[in-house]
């Protein structure tokens, strides 16, 4: 079968055996560990994701004489730059919902 004298391990090849063990068991855990941030990862994504909104119509009425200069997007907001009587106006929307989350008028000083 086996002859034991080829079975026992000398101290030093012992120790590399214990090493490589060792060795194999961090980097065992480090790639258990990295599939585990992976997974949580995706999870946090798939749980934490509101999902695509629907189309919505929306009508947004401007001031007698408003004109669009331009529009933008910053984060979750749409940006729209008007000019209303000679003065400069930014009105921002939720994008999602589409409703009004804040004006900026600018006015020149006196």
């Amino acid at each position: 079968m086996t002859d034991p004298a080829l079975s026992e391990l000398t101290p030093e090849q012992a120790q590399m055996a214990a090493r490589v063990r060792r060795m194999m068991l961090i980097a065992g855990l480090t790639t258990g560990l990295g599939i585990a941030a992976v997974f949580v990862a995706i999870g946090y994504r798939l749980f934490r994701s509101e999902g695509s909104a629907p189309a919505a119509d929306v009508t947004a009425t401007l001031p007698r004489g408003a004109r669009i200069v331009s529009t933008g997007i910053a984060g979750d907001r749409l940006l729209v730059t008007l000019e209303v009587g000679g003065a400069t106006e930014i009105r921002a929307f939720d994008a999602r919902s589409l409703k009004p989350a804040g004006r900026l008028r600018f006015a020149a000083e006196p």
